[in-house]
């Protein structure tokens, strides 16, 4: 963790701020190891600061030992103006995407009535830009997710039949990862059959799924607090023409991506690699969401693979390629697997299988 902040230091330079305050729950535990729910980071060239209330302070001291731990109570606006005058900075740096408006004028009005120097920077990506790129203990935490997830589905597939719903399929799955030992699910999974399917993120529902149709399944595992990102779409007996016809589509399009694709790429520029395939398809209408994302402590963060991004892909990154092509009054088809990009090799993490028929 100090070497996360040592990595932080010289981006205060770069943002024109003497201190940072972090408040995002991710970016707080990648930084200081902290776990709780509640608590906020003060982070300047000298001094690296963890303030959280009475339930966590014991905590902190044994997750944080790098951070020197601060009590805190009542309000933001009691404790901030002290806890500041402490660092002695004049320009702090806050996330603009994790503090609320309400928040900020809060703070702005409890310094102004102290008559304190001090201006409050937003700031967009600091932290984030750091966490794009995974270590070898975190890419290790991800390959377990990945083997956890890939176990329970390999497991629980077989015995499914007609009938079932979505609903006990997702339930199934999940238990499946607990017992395999994953923490809780970094997201809701997602089990859409038949029609449902053309819903990107649908939740399951007490619909039963019926032998032929597709069946999307989009879940992850999480150990140590990284993620996992796998989907799958299978079908009970034999899908119909449509179904060969448009998973061989995005099956080509996602193995298209995968294996074209080159560290130095934009997250535009893979993006438009499976794109196209599904365009020259004649379904360009039918894949409306972005190709990937990063995946780490957050299920979804930096990079991002889709139209429009200029994220760079370089080597250290875990992100998803998951085309997909959503047909409504019919269903839907979508592939995903979590990769990563160790010397300049685009890996697959999530190896399940993509022929369940």
């Amino acid at each position: 963790m100090n070497n996360r902040v040592d990595r932080l230091r010289p981006l205060l330079f770069e943002n024109n701020i003497d201190a940072i305050f972090i408040t995002q729950q991710e970016n707080r535990r990648y930084l200081s190891g902290f776990t709780g729910s509640a608590g906020s980071l003060f982070i300047s060239q000298e001094k690296s600061i963890l303030a959280t209330d009475f339930r966590y302070v014991e905590q902190a001291k044994t997750e944080a030992p790098g951070f020197e731990v601060v009590q805190i109570s009542n309000g933001i606006s009691k404790w901030f103006p002290d806890l500041i005058a402490e660092l002695a900075v004049q320009r702090i740096g806050f996330e603009e995407t994790a503090v609320s408006y309400a928040t900020y004028i809060e703070l702005t009005s409890s310094l102004r009535e102290r008559k304190e120097n001090i201006s409050l920077i937003p700031c967009k990506r600091v932290v984030e830009s750091l966490r794009a790129i995974k270590d070898e203990e975190e890419l290790n935490y991800i390959e377990k997710a990945a083997t956890i997830a890939d176990a329970a589905l390999e497991e629980i597939l077989p015995s499914v039949e007609p009938g079932i719903s979505e609903q006990e399929l997702a339930w199934r799955l999940e238990t499946r990862m607990r017992q395999n030992g994953s923490e809780v699910m970094p997201f809701q999974i997602i089990v859409a059959s038949g029609t449902n399917a053309a819903l990107p993120h649908a939740k399951p529902s007490m619909k039963k799924i019926i032998e032929g149709e597709p069946i999307v399944i989009d879940f992850g595992a999480r150990v140590n607090g990284y993620s996992s990102d796998t989907t799958r779409t299978i079908c009970l007996g034999k899908g119909d023409t449509t179904f060969n016809r448009i998973y061989d589509i995005v099956l080509g399009a996602q193995l298209t991506a995968i294996e074209t694709a080159q560290a130095g790429m934009t997250g535009e520029q893979i993006d438009t690699l499976a794109r196209t395939v599904i365009e020259q398809a004649g379904h360009g209408n039918n894949f409306g969401h972005g190709l990937g994302h990063g995946v780490g402590l957050a299920a979804h963060e930096e990079p991002r693979i889709g139209p429009g991004s200029k994220d760079i892909i370089i080597d250290g990154m875990v992100f998803t390629i998951e085309p997909g092509i959503y047909i409504a009054g019919w269903g839907g088809i979508r592939i995903e697997d979590t990769i990563a990009l160790r010397e300049n090799s685009f890996n697959i993490l999530t190896k399940t299988r993509k022929t369940w028929r």
